[in-house]
């Protein structure tokens, strides 16, 4: 049984990257260029028809890697997750059927919300951990100070827009524990296999955190 909650997967490392994988070969040498650089908790996105190999790749072969899924948007995509070795899911918005099977199978999700009704609604339903999305389109740091009044249980973490240029805007907040973001591994980059280039882009990310 899966024992982490959504604030464990979120405390895991400041910056979750968003990963695009289209090769699932490519699966194990990137999370090994990622966990190099600093960082061990990685958000797979079924957008490419290898994120669920890669998935079962990294979790079979690095037991120390937190690996999960994002883009997530239904109960068949949570029931796939869980059986590929997935850690998390996080999920780009909310329905009340996917937040109310994550919940039945003890399984941590970060769901997405943009207004105060979606968090009022997860809140409803017993969560208390969102991923902000889109981050920047859907108010951004301001936003999320406004937040911060009416829902003080409320913790974050802001993705879509966020860049090693801006993420300390946001990781500054009270009510933000972490960020999220593709700029850790582009996916030129794992194209290509240039997983060098990830390891510093993942290091010197961490080095500019405040």
């Amino acid at each position: 049984m899966n024992t982490l909650s959504p604030a464990d997967i979120m405390s895991v490392s400041p910056i979750i990257p968003v990963i695009a994988i289209d090769d699932a070969d490519h699966a194990v040498d990137l999370a090994h260029a990622l966990m190099d650089g600093g960082i061990k908790v990685l958000e797979i996105t079924l957008r490419t028809p290898a994120a669920l190999a890669s998935i079962k790749k990294i979790s079979a072969a690095i037991p120390d890697a937190v690996v999960g899924a994002g883009t997530v948007l239904t109960t068949d995509d949570l029931s796939n997750v869980i059986d590929a070795g997935a850690s998390f899911a996080i999920s780009p918005g909310s329905t009340p059927k996917l937040l109310k099977t994550a919940q039945a199978e003890k399984f941590p999700l970060l769901p997405g919300v943009a207004t105060a009704s979606e968090i009022m609604q997860g809140m409803d339903l017993g969560y208390n951990h969102f991923k902000l999305f889109p981050a920047v389109t859907a108010g951004g740091v301001g936003a999320l100070k406004s937040f911060s009044g009416p829902f003080p249980q409320a913790r974050f973490c802001p993705t879509g827009g966020i860049s090693m240029t801006n993420m300390n805007e946001f990781l500054t907040l009270e009510n933000v524990i972490c960020v999220g973001g593709s700029w850790i591994a582009p996916q030129a980059l794992v194209q290509t296999g240039n997983f060098a280039e990830i390891t510093h882009i993942t290091a010197k990310s961490l080095k500019e955190l405040k």
